[in-house]
């Protein structure tokens, strides 16, 4: 409360009177409120474990801020469930095989993350668990990103609806004039990244084609 009786007054002063008891009121102003006088817009910084999720392991590709980054992005139906990490290279083994394998039983977005040979972060978030499929499948919850040279995030556009394609020698995300915004090869070593229409991306690493050294997936559950 910013507003509270300090004292009886004998004589009548300057200021709002109690007319039933004669009390005078002074006006006590808390520094929340001078700071909302003097920014009318401005709104309460968020707790910095807002967006903070709870992961099921350490990630050794995401550091903090770059997990933050993400999670403020990620479809609201993931927010609430703990990041579990259900393939990574670094555990599995580089197989596209073995990746899909790791979906089994799971229904939830993905997060994917790769390390290429330069060092560089990107990914997809898959609106589906991975999957070899005869066309293209997904919504447009999925989408593409990029911390090189800084974090961007690349939404469905709405041109197509490309989103992702699974097969037993390759995985790709996005399509149209003839690119494809993210792709793998069958061993998981062999990369390439595109502009595409799906997500009007720039390429997400330093060079059109990469080196994958590093890949972790997860799930919300």
């Amino acid at each position: 409360m910013s507003r509270f009786a300090v004292g009886k007054m004998k004589t009548p002063v300057t200021g709002r009177k109690d007319q039933r008891v004669g009390y005078k009121y002074s006006m006590i102003t808390t520094r929340e409120e001078t700071s909302l006088r003097q920014n009318p817009t401005s709104k309460p910084d968020l707790e910095p474990e807002t967006f903070w999720p709870n992961l099921s392991e350490n990630s050794e590709l995401l550091q903090t801020d770059q997990i933050e980054k993400l999670a403020k992005n990620l479809p609201p139906r993931t927010v609430g469930y703990p990041w579990t990490l259900i393939y990574s290279t670094a555990k599995h083994g580089m197989s596209l095989k073995t990746l899909y394998r790791s979906m089994t039983g799971v229904d939830t977005p993905m997060l994917l993350v790769i390390k290429d040979s330069d060092g560089q972060l990107f990914g997809a978030l898959a609106s589906e668990p991975f999957k070899v499929s005869d066309c293209f499948y997904g919504t447009g919850e999925t989408f593409l990103f990029t911390f090189y040279p800084e974090f961007k995030i690349f939404k469905w556009t709405g041109d197509n609806m490309f989103f992702i394609k699974g097969d037993m020698d390759s995985l790709a995300f996005g399509g149209g004039g003839g690119e494809i915004g993210l792709w793998l090869d069958g061993d998981l070593y062999h990369g390439r990244s595109h502009a595409c229409k799906t997500f009007d991306n720039c390429i997400l690493s330093k060079k059109e084609d990469f080196y994958v050294q590093d890949i972790e997936i997860w799930a919300f559950e």
